[in-house]
């Protein structure tokens, strides 16, 4: 499985070419429960998914899918990004899903868009349990793509002043879910009159967002 997820993305990001027949390949957004609003930032996908195909070369959609985390159609997406302010809640069956799509080869982003990290921290425990989330060190292969990132994820949006942190979940060497605390990287994808970021900031927002997938597609 994780061999079958794995070969196609590395393909369209070494040549910029959909092999006939198959489909383009779509990010994703996970619908979880909870009460928390995971279809926060709705235009930020198609923008991280245009920059891409702009800067990689890749081949993306730019319409993302959305798919509940308990779904056999999470298989179909290569790289999954969830998001909210709220209560997360995973069932039993939900993190068994989870945890198979992530060893299988797929890939997490979760990004704290503020009130989220106590629930997210639960929820993933679900999945994980013999796993626990360790801040990347600045010098790690995800700052370091296309895109350099010196002093790890770049702080997009304040909130309790807090630094912005990458923390990740490593499944026998291999990182499989990236959580970016106190940074809002969502929101620095988002259209520009959403937040009126400044140029400079929805630009490292992007790239670091490329780094996250070109990260996981080569690792």
């Amino acid at each position: 499985m994780r061999k079958l997820l794995a070969l196609v993305p590395v393909l369209l990001l070494l040549t910029s070419v959909t092999p006939p027949g198959t489909a383009r390949l779509q990010l994703a957004l996970l619908k979880y429960n909870g009460g928390g609003d995971w279809y926060a930032n709705p235009t930020a996908l198609p923008n991280l998914a245009r920059f891409c195909n702009q800067a990689l070369g890749t081949d993306f959609e730019v319409d993302y899918g959305t798919v509940d985390v308990g779904s056999a159609e999470l298989f179909n997406y290569p790289w999954v990004h969830m998001t909210g302010h709220g209560n997360v809640v995973f069932s039993a069956a939900e993190a068994e899903n989870l945890r198979n799509y992530l060893i299988g080869g797929g890939f997490l982003h979760i990004d704290d868009n503020y009130g989220m990290d106590s629930y997210v921290r639960v929820a993933m425990e679900r999945v994980f349990p013999e796993l626990k989330f360790v801040e990347l060190p600045f010098d790690h292969p995800v700052y370091h793509q296309t895109y350099r990132f010196n002093g790890g994820v770049p702080k997009i949006h304040e909130h309790d002043g807090e630094p912005a942190q990458g923390f990740g979940l490593i499944w026998e060497g291999r990182l499989v879910c990236f959580y970016s605390y106190s940074s809002d990287l969502g929101d620095g994808w988002e259209d520009e009159p959403v937040h009126n970021d400044p140029p400079e900031v929805r630009a490292a927002a992007l790239q670091m967002g490329a780094n996250l997938i070109e990260y996981a597609f080569q690792q």
